[in-house]
């Protein structure tokens, strides 16, 4: 085994917790999902062609998502104050504020920007880390990582340079490789099982999941605060939905935090197979970062057109925002105790069957119906945990 190479992976003893390299590489995110979410904003009061604006916004969020979570798997296995690897934080801090500039045009004229940019992170990654990994076992993982990405490389520039329809074909397929690499492992012939290829500090991991989620509500407070300011104080109805947001910021982060946001560290160290609750997890927050970014557009849009005629359109962003975050906590809190509260359940359904009618009622109107039930979630998580004793892990949900 090779001592240079043993030195670039993390020690046993070293601090589980994220070091202030990662959370200055986090800023950057707060700018990306700004961007994601003020295209959407435009496509949806432009009225363009909603369906495929929004499929193409949620792959750029996507491939944001991608990169961040690999970046943070990478300070999870290897040393973060190896130089090599703050130089890889650092193009990877390079490469996402770079795709961010480019995100209003990354289906135009900064496609190669975009995608050039995306693809240079991993590329780069791969090249420093499976050279500097030579005679350690843990090159054959990071060699299934960089295979997998130089594969999805191909449809990502490819699809830069051509135009059309043409490239959102070829980006969904390489989105849909790093995306299916990812959940599985990086599987290669070399590095089966893949699963066991991978160990998790699961209070390092739990952390940065939580802080990207921090992210995401950082972004919402900046997109209404922005939306807020361009107003004048003295429109009423502006203030108001500006009011309303600021409560929705607090309930979202209340409930998400609530038991199963608490214990996630504890559930994946007790795990004995932790690789599917880390998975399991990643999913939970892309759907509620997704949420959280929806929720970001339609307080916008409330803010600015707080009365008058609710488009169609709006309320997906406005009542499907909030759904789409209490699905996603529903599946974090299966993940950690192997079932759901029935709060969660019941409110999405309440926002689902109210959806249809908040067309004929202003958008502040849907944005305080919104509030009104994450509220209620709050409440009844409150009588519930002055009810019932501490809740633990669900321990069967981990057994081989």
């Amino acid at each position: 085994m090779s001592t240079r190479a043993a030195e670039l992976l993390r020690k046993p003893g070293q601090p589980q917790r994220p070091s202030l390299l990662e959370l200055f590489f986090d800023l950057v995110f707060i700018f990306a999902l700004n961007r994601v979410s003020h295209r959407l904003v435009e496509d949806l009061t432009e009225r363009r062609v909603v369906l495929v604006e929004a499929g193409e916004t949620l792959l750029l969020l996507l491939a944001f998502l991608v990169l961040w979570l690999v970046t943070a798997w990478v300070t999870d296995l290897y040393d973060p104050q190896r130089p090599q690897l703050q130089l890889l934080v650092y193009t990877a801090m390079l490469g996402a504020l770079i795709m961010a500039v480019a995100v209003p045009q990354a289906f135009g004229d900064r496609s190669l920007a975009f995608a050039g940019a995306y693809v240079a992170v991993h590329i780069v990654r791969g090249l420093v880390i499976v050279p500097a990994l030579r005679g350690h076992e843990a090159q054959r993982r990071a060699a299934g990582v960089f295979l997998w990405f130089a594969i999805s490389a191909v449809p990502w520039l490819a699809g830069a340079v051509v135009s059309g329809s043409a490239r959102g074909l070829l980006w969904t397929l390489a989105l849909a490789i790093d995306c299916a690499a990812l959940l599985l492992f990086y599987p290669a012939p070399w590095t089966r099982p893949a699963q066991r290829q991978w160990p998790v500090l699961a209070e390092y991991l739990s952390e940065r999941y939580r802080q990207f989620f921090i992210i995401a509500l950082g972004e919402l407070i900046l997109t209404t605060g922005s939306a807020y300011s361009d107003t004048s104080f003295r429109q009423g109805g502006a203030a108001v939905a500006f009011a309303v947001s600021f409560i929705t910021t607090v309930l979202l982060f209340r409930v998400y935090l609530f038991k199963a946001g608490q214990l996630l560290p504890e559930a994946i160290r007790v795990s004995v197979g932790p690789a599917r609750l880390v998975r399991e997890a990643f999913l939970a927050h892309v759907l509620m970062v997704a949420g959280i970014v929806a929720v970001a557009v339609g307080y916008e849009i409330v803010i600015d057109h707080p009365f008058g005629h609710t488009e169609t359109a709006w309320i997906f962003v406005i009542i499907g925002g909030p759904i789409l975050f209490l699905v996603g906590r529903a599946l974090a809190e299966h993940a950690v105790f192997d079932r759901v509260s029935r709060s969660r359940t019941i409110g999405a359904l309440v926002l689902l069957g109210a959806a249809p009618a908040m067309v004929l009622l202003p958008p502040l109107a849907a944005a305080v119906t919104a509030a009104v039930v994450l509220g209620g979630i709050a409440i009844s998580d409150t009588m519930r945990a002055r009810q019932n004793p501490p809740e633990r892990p669900h321990p069967h949900r981990f057994e081989r």
